[in-house]
């Protein structure tokens, strides 16, 4: 058999890719076109963390704030207050009752999740996962190259292409929820929002691996 035939034979023999879903398509480029156009934005959130191996969850609240380029500010004020604030290669988290900080002049960006990078602007969902629509209209994210850090994104988003929830799902089948709300875009935040001013008798702690 001609080595042309074998090659058309193995070809036309192989599975094609799925079709990206038109709808869900459509609903991540109405959210990348919305946080492309946000130069800051400020938020409350509800955050529970669902420990598939324990069986038990943890719930969190406070304020995040984000502010283009690579900026963000997690003031978490339950059940403990803590804050993390990335400005740049700059990560720093700041544990006040525990009177110490972690500190990291080095910090790779790319180790955030993709469930709140988008926020900054960063990256192309239609590029980066398989999209399709969830149950109740999410869009849902699956990741093209594997990582273990995210199995699935769900994002609940808004009328205007606001998202409203995050749900990522981890390898390890831990699942990590973020609900938005009092959400401002284009505040005007200034730099400052983001610098953590650490007192002098603060226990500094190296970021963990290193």
């Amino acid at each position: 058999m001609p080595i042309a035939l074998v090659a058309a034979l193995l070809l036309s023999a192989a599975p094609a890719a799925p079709e990206a879903d038109p709808q869900a398509a459509a609903l991540a480029q109405k959210v990348q076109g919305l946080y492309e156009k946000t130069r800051d934005l400020q938020a409350a959130f509800t955050q529970t963390y669902v420990y598939a191996g324990l069986g038990r969850r943890q719930i969190s609240t406070g304020t995040l704030k984000v502010k283009k380029p690579g900026m963000m500010r997690w003031d978490y004020a339950t059940p403990s207050v803590k804050t993390i604030a990335v400005t740049g290669k700059r990560l720093v988290q700041y544990e006040p009752e525990d009177r110490q900080a972690y500190v990291d002049e080095s910090f790779d960006a790319t180790a955030m999740s993709a469930a709140v990078t988008f926020l900054l602007g960063q990256g192309d969902l239609a590029k980066e996962f398989r999209l399709t629509l969830g149950e109740g209209g999410t869009l849902v994210l699956i990741p093209k190259v594997e990582d273990p850090r995210v199995q699935r994104i769900a994002l609940t988003v808004g009328p205007e292409g606001e998202v409203l929830a995050t749900s990522v799902l981890d390898g390890a089948g831990n699942e990590n929820r973020l609900a938005f709300s009092a959400m401002k875009r284009n505040a005007g935040l200034s730099d400052a929002d983001f610098r953590i001013d650490l007192p002098r008798d603060v226990r500094r702690l190296a970021p963990p691996g290193r």
